[in-house]
């Protein structure tokens, strides 16, 4: 028996479950077939899990130097089973609202996996959804007017580092460990690498890294990326920059061996682990994508602004289309993609406007160009910076490494830019993103009075500092 919907959304992730709210709200019959847990990556095995861990390793970093606060703590011991109990019951928590919302708005569910099918007995265009059930009952047949693709991404790994589970980890393996290595060797050195290189430095982890650019966060402003790597550096993180990873170099048995080239030598590097976290791939395979015109290149689904696809009525979001894979970015896809299958009025995503976080600590957080950026698209540009040593909260705080920093269209006085490292700047960026959206200038962030103390001062006196009046420095 087949089941009419006016969407079915194929995942259930962030991006996915988002768009069938919105599609429900919009008084459209939707459903959702998801082969995991409602959630997908974001809640199970990425932003949420990982989250909290870092949050316990933030805990136990500054107990053991809780001396400086005038507390003394003896014996600071860390328990790593309680660490995962509670970041198993915080997604259990989630997941739990996540299933809520469904029943609230009357979204149907399907356990299993959805497979697009092409022009059959069902409908003269590809879309038919054919659901394989988790619970072995027969196959489902959903045929919806309009399908959204919304199936995520895996961890990316290399030829020859290949996951085993038990050397070489990717970010889920590493999720669910249940002790700490002594050791572990990092490859890459971007945004999961580096929240996975402090978290575990902070847990007491000797940490590696080997990134193959010139610097770690690459896609950071470099002033960040200078920061981020001294800072990484005083907590006893090693990092190796320009270097290339041997693959076939590594050598499994009491720990792991690798090689990777360094300044023309080859260096070997030794663990108990091995991370490899060399980004994300789209999981476009077995989806049923060959039964439509549907384009696929470089790994990613293609779409218009709208996020339709080659097939006007099958649309694709969030990290399968490529782009800013965040979990805030498909949401508002999926948001967006729903809207416009209702014939609202819809707004593309300028990705200069979306505000981007590294949960590590030090935290940092960043939306528009950075300043290497905003030269080269031709804008003679001026900056204001200003350091948390100079803000009375982050000095209380005990963090006052970091600084924020702006990035100004000399001409017009447009802010280009923000740049942030330091305490909790993951929760002041969107400051940022509201003065990027509002087109702020310098003078216009300057002039709203920050609340004193408070580490969001920062961004004033940035401001300030744009229009040579900064008043702490």
């Amino acid at each position: 028996m087949a089941t009419e919907y006016d969407v079915v959304v194929l995942g259930g992730g962030t991006g996915g479950y988002v768009a069938a709210i919105r599609a429900s709200q919009l008084g459209l019959k939707v459903a959702i077939v998801e082969k995991g847990k409602l959630g997908g990556t974001c809640l199970h095995k990425g932003c949420i899990p990982s989250k909290a861990l870092l949050r316990s390793a933030e805990v136990y970093a500054t107990t053991k130097n809780s001396e400086e606060f005038g507390v003394i703590a003896k014996e600071v011991a860390l328990d790593f089973s309680k660490v995962q109990q509670r970041k198993a019951k915080i997604v259990d928590q989630l997941h739990k609202g996540v299933q809520h919302l469904m029943k609230q708005g009357k979204i149907d569910v399907y356990e299993g996996l959805g497979r697009i099918l092409g022009p059959s007995i069902f409908s003269p265009m590809p879309g038919t959804i054919s659901v394989e059930m988790n619970n072995g009952e027969e196959n489902q047949m959903l045929i919806p007017k309009n399908v959204v693709i919304a199936t995520g991404s895996r961890p990316r790994t290399l030829p020859g580092l290949e996951i085993d589970g038990e050397y070489v980890l990717s970010s889920d393996e590493a999720l669910e460990l249940e002790n700490l290595p002594k050791s572990i060797v990092i490859v890459g050195g971007g945004v999961i690498g580096i929240e996975w290189a402090s978290m575990l430095s902070d847990f007491g982890v000797d940490v590696t890294v080997i990134e193959y650019a010139d610097r770690i966060v690459p896609t950071e402003d470099r002033e960040v990326s200078k920061e981020m790597q001294r800072l990484m550096k005083k907590k006893g993180v090693k990092i190796v920059t320009s270097a290339k990873v041997l693959p076939e170099s590594l050598e499994k048995g009491n720990g792991i061996t690798i090689k990777a080239e360094h300044k023309g030598e080859e260096k070997s590097f030794s663990a108990d682990r091995l991370l490899v976290s060399v980004g994300r791939q789209a999981n476009v395979e077995g989806i049923g994508i060959e039964n439509t015109e549907i384009q696929v290149e470089k790994g990613f689904i293609q779409t218009n602004q709208y996020y339709q696809t080659k097939e006007s009525h099958i649309y694709a979001i969030g990290d399968v289309i490529g782009g800013l894979q965040l979990a805030h970015v498909a949401s508002h896809e999926g948001i967006a993609a729903v809207e416009h299958i209702a014939g609202e009025e819809t707004h593309p995503i300028d990705p200069t406007l979306v505000s981007k976080c590294i949960y590590s600590n030090p935290e940092a957080a960043s939306v528009g160009y950075t300043e290497e950026e905003a030269k080269e698209k031709g804008f003679k540009v001026k900056t204001g910076k200003f350091s948390f040593k100079a803000i009375g909260k982050a000095l209380v705080f005990g963090e006052s490494d970091g600084f924020v920093k702006l990035v100004v269209d000399e001409e017009t006085d447009d802010l280009l830019g923000v740049h942030m490292i330091g305490p909790h700047v993951t929760d002041m960026i969107s400051e940022a993103g509201l003065a990027r959206v509002l087109d702020a200038t310098p003078w216009e962030v300057a002039h709203t009075i920050h609340p004193h103390p408070t580490l969001s001062e920062a961004i004033g006196e940035a401001a300030l500092a744009v229009l040579g009046r900064a008043i702490h420095s």
